[in-house]
């Protein structure tokens, strides 16, 4: 068994994390996350979405929130969604360097969420990234329900490595698998990350669990075996999916970084710290953490 000797985090709580929360949570909240984050050590943290207002209105502060950061920091790359090209000029007004764009394996589950269908998806990201590129922003690719769609049911693996080729082809610089409702298991995440793999190199293939099952922790080892050393994960267990049924949080950036550094793999995260964080947001939040780490200490 080989495994990495780093793996890269990235920070999804601030944006896909808080997005689903119901109670309106303070602009300077939201920063204060950010740069507790940045100080744990965490090195990509996407900060929000620039989105429509009545979408998502617990992130119609995004101007705000980028402008309270430092972009300029080298030792922290912030991030932001893009849903379409309105989103991305409003970000590039806020001098965001790196964005995100978004699909969907699934049809229905892309009509539910953006409105539209995967090739009219694919449409859109083309516009963002023919803008974007030119401009030295570094882009990175969301692709949804990589296992099955509470929509459609289970989902071939070769349709997810089709469109993360497709992803790459209109400029993406890395892509994040997403396991949307958390139903994979080790031999799903296989059989996806195997295909992939024929279509390209795992370097910048990121893996995106939820735990509804409890299968992330168990999703993310297999995968790093597999060869990927990108993660994303949520402090505190931050998140969920509005158009996704059952779906709970994101894998807990703690329980991440815990089972890294029992690995003896190198992420930079000082986990104390990190913890700290956690329990202040889900305090801020009324939440209780969802970091069996933080729990068990």
């Amino acid at each position: 068994m080989t495994l990495p000797t780093k793996v890269t985090l990235v920070e999804v709580g601030p944006r896909d994390g808080l997005q689903n929360e119901k109670t309106p949570i303070a602009t300077a909240t939201k920063i204060k996350l950010i740069k507790q984050l940045q100080a744990a050590g965490l090195t990509r943290i996407e900060a929000t979405s620039f989105v429509a207002k009545n979408k998502i209105p617990q992130l119609a502060d995004a101007r705000e929130v980028i402008t309270g950061l430092d972009l300029t920091d080298p030792n922290c790359q912030i991030s932001a969604l893009v849903p379409n090209t309105q989103g991305l000029d409003a970000a590039l007004d806020c001098g965001v360097k790196e964005i995100a764009v978004f699909t969907s394996v699934s049809d229905t589950f892309n009509q539910k969420n953006i409105g539209c269908s995967i090739d009219e998806s694919l449409t859109r990201i083309e516009a963002v990234t023919r803008k974007a590129k030119p401009l030295g922003l570094r882009i990175r690719g969301y692709i949804s329900c990589i296992a099955a769609c509470p929509y459609e049911g289970n989902k071939a693996p070769g349709l997810t490595a089709k469109l993360t080729r497709q992803l790459f082809d209109l400029g993406c610089d890395e892509v994040s698998l997403g396991d949307t409702i958390g139903v994979a298991t080790p031999n799903t995440i296989e059989a996806i990350i195997n295909a992939v793999a024929k279509a390209h190199s795992l370097d910048t293939i990121a893996l995106h669990c939820h735990n509804t099952y409890g299968q992330a922790l168990a999703n993310i080892f297999h995968a790093l075996t597999l060869g990927v050393h990108i993660i994303d994960s949520s402090v505190a267990g931050l998140g969920g999916c509005p158009y996704a049924k059952g779906a709970t949080g994101n894998v807990a950036t703690e329980d991440v970084v815990y089972l890294l550094h029992g690995l003896g793999i190198e992420t930079g995260i000082d986990l104390n710290q990190l913890i700290t964080c956690g329990k202040w947001i889900s305090h801020e939040l009324g939440r209780t953490v969802q970091a069996c780490v933080t729990n068990a200490s």
